[in-house]
């Protein structure tokens, strides 16, 4: 797979970083920037922007991501994918005030555009 394999939008389902076992649901956009890095910017439960930057390589996706939290506070963090196919990517992460004894979890599938859905 290549890199320009997995630029796109995907729908996620993801577990925070504790012992909870409620999921959060979203989007993810992927793109590139002039340096061939990964743009990677999520929005959570329909509220929450977060934004990274990645690299992959061997069908392992690497995005540091950051993301301004309810009491104004910039939190820091890193989530690592696996690319199954140019569709489907599973993840976990893991956020410096997070629960150290715990990862989140993220399944990421690609939005199709309605146009390559067959008729």
């Amino acid at each position: 797979m290549m890199i320009k394999d997995i630029l796109g939008n995907y729908s996620i389902i993801g577990t925070n970083q504790n012992e909870s076992d409620e999921t959060y649901n979203g989007t993810l956009s992927l793109s590139l920037d002039e340096k061939n890095r990964i743009i990677a910017k999520w929005l959570i439960n329909k509220s929450q922007e977060q934004f990274g930057v990645g690299f992959f390589k061997e069908n392992i996706l690497v995005i540091n991501f950051n993301y301004v939290g309810d009491e104004n506070n910039t939190y820091f963090g890193t989530v690592v994918y696996k690319c199954f196919t140019k569709d489907i990517l599973e993840g976990f992460w893991s956020e410096e005030y997070g629960n150290p004894q715990f990862l989140g979890s993220e399944n990421c599938f690609r939005i199709k555009d309605k146009k390559e859905l067959p008729s």
